[in-house]
């Protein structure tokens, strides 16, 4: 209880962080034209009208896709001959050689407990990047990697790499060649994976995340890398939502989140995150 009363330093950056999401800004913008209405009876409909609009717009997955598109969130897959040319330079090395270039999944949230698995589960954002990099994997023939602990804003409990270390192993039959279990965020994420990285004698970093979420990480593993380490994007997660022109426009749960996404990473690019 005293945690939640007063929150951790490192806790509130995850408090602000929800604050300026939507829906908040948009609640906050219909709450001052309420608040308005009495006294400036025009400014204060424009507010709440502008406020309910921008709302509705951000619950859509069109809306979604706008801000992904405008924020320029929207990277190219790697593609066939790349993956192709990855494997072969794979093969051409010595078994007994360390690699070069290593496949690096970001953790993005965990389950503290499953009830149906009766333990802790990796969340569905981790596992789709889980399941990306494990194909990537065999695709290439690179060791693969998984750094994430527990967030900001999370309980304690597994770490997510630990928990991706155990499904990687029963699930996938591909164990993690490495796993980072101590970061807490994204530059977290980027400061201690490469530091271990670099003392494997890796050169070569596939970084893969969800593509709303890349260019932020590609930023913090470049900057710790400092020229170092190659990093090299391999976004997942892209295809647009499978849904009718109507419907997309309509709020859902799905569009929610997708939106409020792309307006974190935005937000994180405008603040040199």
């Amino acid at each position: 209880m005293p945690e939640l009363l007063l929150p951790s330093a490192g806790n509130w950056k995850a408090v602000l962080t929800a604050l300026v999401l939507p829906p908040v800004p948009m609640l906050a913008v219909v709450l001052a034209g309420w608040l308005l209405a009495p006294r400036h009876r025009r400014t204060g409909r424009l507010l709440v009208l502008g406020g309910l609009a921008a709302l509705w717009f951000s619950t859509t997955s069109a809306g979604a896709q706008a801000l992904l598109a405008v924020a320029g969130l929207q990277p190219p897959a790697l593609q066939a001959p790349r993956v192709a040319a990855l494997r072969a330079q794979a093969q051409a090395r010595s078994t007994a050689a360390p690699p070069r270039t290593a496949i690096v999944v970001l953790g993005g949230g965990r389950e503290r407990l499953a009830p149906e698995y009766g333990q802790a589960m990796l969340g569905a954002d981790s596992l789709q990047r889980l399941h990306y990099g494990v194909w990537l994997a065999r695709a290439t023939g690179l060791p693969l990697a998984f750094s994430g602990g527990r967030g900001w804003a999370q309980l304690d409990g597994e770490a997510e790499a630990d928990l991706a270390a155990r499904i990687a192993a029963q699930d996938y039959g591909l164990p993690l060649r490495w796993r980072e279990n101590q970061s807490r965020d994204t530059r977290e994420n980027a400061r201690l994976t490469v530091a271990l990285l670099r003392a494997e004698g890796v050169e070569r970093i596939l970084l893969v995340t969800h593509g709303w979420h890349m260019a932020r990480a590609r930023r913090a593993f470049e900057a710790e890398a400092g020229g170092t380490l190659a990093i090299e994007p391999a976004p997942m997660g892209l295809a647009a939502p499978d849904e009718r022109p109507p419907l997309a426009w309509l709020p859902s749960g799905g569009g929610s989140q997708r939106f409020r996404q792309a307006a974190r990473e935005w937000l994180a690019a405008r603040l040199g995150h």
